[in-house]
């Protein structure tokens, strides 16, 4: 008898009965349906690499949906690196090297890295909940007022379309400026709009200025300890970087003056009030007295006031800014908005003598030509419109609210508080043991903690800790922290 069978390398390639895979009931979109079918079936190896998908015609055919729909569901797929576009041929199914989910890829790093500023800096953006990331310097998301901005960005976004798609100007948009004046007189320094350069927050605002200020070799004066992050920058553009040590009532003046004599620095970058991380303000003596000094010794001093708006007024605690002493002669004033409105509204400001606002602005226009004016408009409005006073007096209260007891907390596990302050989202602790080792185990369980080491120029091994007291809701922080603290 002949073997009529005909084997499996010559036999017809048989296709699947049309079957209702699609939904237009479902509560998704027939282009997000498609996407998820040809994922899931890409992900179970229905589809494996190299195959060829059906034409865009043949899809919609067999599924009855528009072409249109076919073509912006591929192009998604294409987007997302499941299938490529080969020209003329059609869509394959595109080899995809093994990816880590964005948390096990982000515990991996954080448990190869070293502990260091990057590791901190690249950690602050793993998306973590905000609720356990108390090393952060950012107040958390449901503090914040989003319908605030949104209703400002709104509004922006009704105006004359034009002014949204050119470039602003170098020095920053005009009426924000305006609005800065009103808001610096208030706190008894004297400006005029053509003082001011908007920037990309506090951190372009220093930038520009030390790369205004610095060349190779020279030296420049931070609190210790200090903002962590200007640390490595100023060493990047060759100069010395010197710590003075930090007192509750401000720098160490002894310190500043001896150091002062030997380096003859061209900056001293302080935190005037509310200090990172102590919280603590400077006195009107301190304020004094260091003006005295940069004007014996010749350098200038950057006022660093991103913490302004969340400090409560001198009835509480001394609020003595250097800029209102100098009046912007030998004092170049910073401050922002992204602590208090949105991270992600970076929108800053520097405040000088009219002569060094020009350079400064020459400066940012050959480097970042314009910010954006878009944010700068939104910023603008909310000031404008008397909504920002309101909301940085309820921030002042959910501070009060949280620090006394969240403080106690601390204390009650062995922890010891350096300045125990009255105000500010930032408590300078001693853990008791190596804070990067405590650190690095706090990753390991998810959370994210800020050592002491990190916060002064030399980097040694410390027992400090930042906490940020607004970012510790999660009550697994605290018993982590007894846990841990309880075996040193």
């Amino acid at each position: 008898m002949t073997n009529t069978a005909k084997s499996p390398s010559t036999a017809p390639a048989t296709t699947e009965a049309p079957r209702p895979l699609l939904s237009r009931t479902a509560g998704s979109s027939l282009i997000e349906q498609i996407v998820q079918l040809i994922t899931s079936r890409i992900d179970d190896k229905i589809l494996r690499t190299g195959a060829r998908m059906p034409s865009i015609r043949q899809f919609s055919d067999q599924h009855q949906v528009s072409r249109f729909t076919v073509v912006e569901a591929y192009d998604r797929l294409v987007a997302g690196g499941l299938l490529e576009s080969r020209r003329g041929s059609g869509f394959y199914v595109r080899d995809r090297a093994p990816m880590l989910t964005p948390r096990a890829q982000g515990v991996q790093a954080a448990a190869q890295q070293p502990v260091d500023v990057v590791w901190l800096v690249r950690n602050m953006f793993r998306q973590l909940p905000p609720q356990k990331m108390p090393g952060v310097g950012l107040l958390p998301n449901e503090w914040l007022d989003g319908d605030l901005v949104a209703n400002a960005l709104r509004a922006v976004s009704r105006q004359n379309p034009n002014l949204l798609l050119q470039y602003g100007i170098p020095q920053g948009f005009l009426p924000l400026r305006q609005q800065l004046q009103l808001k610096m007189a208030e706190l008894e320094i004297s400006a005029t709009p053509d003082q001011f350069v908007t920037t990309a927050g506090v951190t372009q605002g220093l930038d520009l200025v030390a790369r205004h200020y610095i060349q190779p070799g020279d030296t420049i004066f931070v609190d210790d300890p200090g903002w962590f992050l200007m640390f490595g920058s100023f060493a990047a553009l060759g100069a010395k970087v010197v710590g003075i040590p930090r007192l509750p009532d401000g720098p160490d003046i002894a310190q500043l003056a001896e150091l002062a004599e030997l380096h003859r620095p061209k900056l001293f970058i302080i935190n005037s009030i509310l200090h990172n991380p102590t919280s603590t303000s400077l006195s009107a003596a301190k304020a004094f007295q260091v003006l005295k000094i940069a004007e014996q010794y010749d350098f200038m001093i950057v006022e660093d006031d991103i913490y302004c708006d969340m400090h409560p007024g001198t009835a509480v605690q001394a609020a003595t800014r250097i800029a209102a002493l100098d009046q912007l002669n030998r004092v170049i004033y910073l401050g922002g908005f992204s602590k208090t409105l949105a991270a992600n509204l970076r929108v800053g400001f520097i405040a000088t003598s009219p002569e060094i606002a020009r350079q400064l602005a020459d400066r940012k226009m050959l480097t970042a030509l314009t910010t954006t004016e878009i944010t700068e408009r939104v910023v603008y409005r909310i000031l404008s419109e008397g909504h920002y006073r309101k909301h940085t007096d309820r921030l002042r209260t959910k501070l009060n609210a949280v620090r006394d007891k969240t403080i106690r907390q601390m204390e009650r596990i062995g922890i010891k508080i350096h300045f125990n302050t009255p105000a500010g989202m930032f408590a300078w602790t001693d853990v008791g043991c190596d804070a990067t080792i405590l650190a690095e185990k706090a990753m390991e369980q998810g959370y994210l903690l800020a050592p002491g080491a990190l916060f002064s120029p030399n980097q040694l091994p410390s027992t400090n800790m930042r906490f940020n007291v607004a970012a510790m809701a999660d009550p697994g922080i605290m018993r982590f922290l007894e846990r841990e603290i309880g075996k040193s």
